[in-house]
């Protein structure tokens, strides 16, 4: 049996990442995940018992690799939570996710494979959810303007707005993205009466 280890596995699913984003979901196959990782022939199939378990590993990995860290999470939630606030966090999700270009890709062309494919669809939609109530929960501890309806619209706007600057970067340019950021910002999130910034 071949030792499975994590470090080997993140390769793999990284490797898988790119495939994805470059070839498409057609293109991923085991022999261009060893290819990409620069692997031996055969070791992804050791590591993933079909195609469709390499798909859902690959949608974790992305994921994984999303995650703001710590760092960004203790810095959102120090301060005062204004909509000055509200908007530099705004800024750090856009950068950092529009920064993982060939993850968002992974994630698209995994979301179009995920119509067809049902138990990447339930991996898929129970990921997206979590996150979405991860974020309506930490904005609501937070102190931060605005409300659930005011997140859910801004991921809706600004996940967008990260398909349109990663696929046709020439529809909108730098200014024009930061300025749409800032209104998404000020036209969703609204101050609590009797309060303002």
């Amino acid at each position: 049996m071949v030792r499975r280890n994590d470090q080997r596995r993140a390769a793999l699913t990284d490797a898988a990442i790119e495939v994805l984003a470059e070839r498409g979901a057609r293109g991923l196959t085991f022999r261009a995940v060893d290819e990409t990782a620069g692997l031996p022939p055969g070791t992804a199939s050791n590591y993933f018992t079909d195609r469709d378990d390499l798909l859902i590993q690959t949608g974790r990995r992305v994921y994984e690799r999303l995650d703001p860290g710590e760092e960004v999470l203790r810095e959102a939630r120090s301060g005062v939570q204004d909509k000055a606030k509200y908007l530099a966090l705004m800024r750090e999700v856009v950068g950092r996710v529009s920064g993982f270009r060939s993850g968002y890709l992974a994630l698209l062309e995994l979301r179009l494979e995920a119509t067809r494919r049902p138990e990447l669809r339930a991996l898929l939609t129970e990921r997206v959810r979590a996150d979405v109530e991860t974020n309506v929960e930490a904005h609501a501890a937070s102190g931060l303007p605005g409300d659930a309806v005011a997140v859910k619209l801004l991921i809706l706007t600004l996940n967008w707005l990260i398909v349109e600057q990663l696929t046709l970067p020439g529809v909108y340019d730098e200014e024009e993205r930061v300025q749409l950021v800032e209104q998404a910002v000020e036209r969703l999130v609204r101050e609590p009466s009797g309060g303002g910034s």
